[in-house]
């Protein structure tokens, strides 16, 4: 089958909807499918094939951006590459909060020989319209799920409010692969941390919305020697990298720049070593933990202990509360301390933690990902108004 994935955001360019895209295009790929990749760099729209360097599709004299200008070069591409199925990936953020690929679905339906679309909404967030937009914005995102023939979201929590969606969870981002004869105890040594220091991990763009000032406030309760390891640098939005000096600026306040190590960018492999040298990973998320954060299931794929914040849905709750992580309410840095000592003091705890969240995560695997998007292409069969169910 030929499938093109359209996405706001892809490597080299940083962001986890990238990084998920890379991979299931991977993954589809050893499925014997034909998987091609649209996305804009500088401005471009830009195609990449068995991840080959990017070829440039549109003038590099005109500007585009993701508002309705995209959808010339996009229905150009589409008419070349002629794929059974589009299917984007929609994260509001990653199409820098523009609303032309929500419009874009009716855009293709009056075309001859289109393509099937389908997008997977990696989040909710709405897109900007113009200023006092209110329930235009989110109007936006259901204009979006209305027009395509197939609907995925990567949680129940998402399926529910959508309102009609398959649920095809996303995999870890990153693989547990070090870098050749990696050795924990060099490792920590080589970042500076002393044998009797918890290294507590924090992995992710440092936004808003992932608790990080939250985490510092927290770490600064503490009595026992830490070292705290950001792995990751800011995103490239501008509110994104304002957050990250504002990070920064709390680290020297609280005094805690000395113990705070912070990577910026790395290759996977480096991210991988840093969480296996970890203690434990914290992700105090503001919205409470949810399986569409690539974070959480990478540092439960490394075996790292986690202390996350309480889920907002009921069906992840149930599946982290049987062991998996230690789950502490939202913006409550004292509850996060308390996580904290206690899986220093009992490593025994911290170790069972290990074990139960590599068997959880373990159910996220990128072939039967690929074998579930398979299946939503192959089964999909047209219903009214053109959307698509998936037989049972």
């Amino acid at each position: 089958m030929r499938v093109v994935l359209l996405t706001g955001e892809y490597p080299p360019q940083r962001g986890g909807v990238g990084d998920y895209t890379r991979r299931l295009a991977a993954a589809l790929r050893a499925r014997r499918h034909t998987v091609a990749v649209l996305t804009m760099q500088d401005g471009v729209l830009t195609l990449y094939q068995q991840d080959e360097r990017g070829l440039p599709l549109s003038q590099p004299d005109v500007r585009l951006d993701w508002s309705y200008r995209v959808w010339p070069a996009v229905i150009e591409a589409l008419a070349t590459l002629r794929p059974a199925w589009l299917h984007i990936q929609y994260q509001t953020g990653a199409y820098a909060m523009r609303p032309g690929i929500n419009a874009l679905p009716w855009r293709l339906r009056g075309l001859a020989g289109r393509p099937r679309v389908a997008v997977t909404f990696h989040d909710l967030l709405v897109p900007y319209l113009f200023p006092k937009a209110g329930p235009l914005r989110a109007w936006a995102n259901m204009r979006l799920a209305h027009d395509a023939d197939a609907v995925v979201a990567t949680n129940q929590a998402d399926a529910a409010r959508l309102g009609r969606a398959v649920v095809i969870p996303i995999g870890t981002n990153i693989a547990v692969a070090p870098p050749p004869a990696y050795d924990r105890s060099g490792w920590r040594a080589q970042l500076g941390v002393a044998p009797n220091e918890l290294l507590v991990a924090y992995f992710g763009l440092l936004s808003p919305s992932k608790g990080v000032l939250v985490l510092l406030e927290a770490l600064a309760r503490l009595v026992l020697p830490w070292r705290l390891v950001l792995i990751g640098g800011s995103a490239t939005a501008p509110q994104d990298r304002a957050y990250a000096e504002v990070v920064r600026a709390r680290c020297a306040t609280l005094g805690l720049s000395e113990r705070v190590i912070a990577t910026g960018h790395v290759p996977d492999p480096v991210v991988s070593a840093h969480l296996l040298a970890a203690d434990c990973a914290a992700l105090p998320f503001c919205d409470g933990a949810s399986f569409r954060r690539g974070s959480l299931l990478a540092a439960l794929a490394h075996g790292c202990p986690v202390v996350t914040t309480t889920p907002a849905d009921a069906a992840t709750t149930a599946a982290l509360a049987t062991g998996a992580a230690l789950l502490v309410p939202p913006d409550d840095a004292p509850a996060l301390a308390a996580a904290l000592a206690r899986l220093a003091a009992r490593p025994t705890e911290a170790a069972e933690l290990a074990a139960v969240g590599r068997a959880l995560v373990a159910r996220f695997s990128w072939e039967g990902i690929a074998e579930q998007h398979e299946r939503l292409y192959l089964d999909c069969r047209v219903a009214a108004y053109g959307h698509c169910s998936v037989d049972p």
